[in-house]
């Protein structure tokens, strides 16, 4: 089963600083039926406007993990991490049993757009912990970049869960397969661009949460960038 959800379906609030759509129940809007999708908990598609962010909160027993869709991201944290992660960059920051961070954006004056995406551990009070990684020249193949993973996978980020996140810029015409393995399910999400998934058309913004579906083949209907997490039941 795919179910798509349209890009205008999603909860959008803008604050000004923070030009927010959010896919799950998070902060002030909740939805009984839509909190989660496995141990997928969040999914943000944030804009911040230049000199603006989240000051310091803590969190605790979280995969938090952040995609640089444009722009500079910067992460300062409890624990003396301070940098900046630019386009085609991810973040991961295990908050096991707490952590202070603050995420802010790396202009003053230019926007930056990223991915927040939470998932929940299979442990709890683990040390915590951050690393980040650019995977930007990779994905200029067009195929799929694993960049987080359980470290099942090569030359990914870790997180203490048996999933793994994949991102690609395919060019108009290019098609990508994914065959989800038995009890397992996926989420993809358009970044930019227009592609067809198993023959339906998702633009840009549009989510597919998949459910016991053998192949997908993403084709690239324009020049595009993709997200797609594969997820344990």
């Amino acid at each position: 089963m795919i179910h798509i959800i349209r890009s205008g379906e999603r909860y959008h609030q803008n604050f000004g600083w923070l030009d927010a759509r959010w896919h799950f129940s998070f902060a002030d809007y909740h939805d009984p039926a839509n909190v989660n999708f496995g141990p997928l908990r969040v999914f943000n598609d944030d804009i911040i406007a230049g000199g603006g962010g989240f000051d310091p909160h803590p969190h605790r027993d979280m995969e938090i993990i952040s995609y640089i869709v444009e722009g500079g991201l910067r992460h300062q944290d409890s624990t003396g991490n301070d940098h900046i992660t630019t386009r085609g960059g991810v973040q991961v920051m295990s908050a096991g049993k707490g952590i202070v961070h603050s995420e802010h954006n790396g202009s003053e004056t230019e926007p930056v757009r990223l991915l927040q995406i939470w998932i929940m551990p299979r442990t709890k009070r683990l040390a915590p912990r951050w690393a980040t990684r650019s995977f930007d020249d990779a994905l200029a193949g067009g195929d799929w970049v694993a960049m987080v993973s359980d470290g099942s996978i090569e030359d990914t980020l870790t997180i203490d869960q048996a999933a793994a996140v994949y991102v690609a810029r395919p060019a108009v015409g290019k098609v990508l397969t994914h065959a989800p393995r038995p009890g397992r399910r996926a989420y993809a999400f358009v970044i930019t661009g227009k592609v067809t998934l198993n023959g339906e058309i998702l633009n840009a913004g549009d989510q597919a949460r998949v459910v016991d579906e053998t192949a997908l083949n993403f084709s690239a209907v324009e020049a595009s960038e993709l997200m797609l997490i594969d997820l344990p039941e």
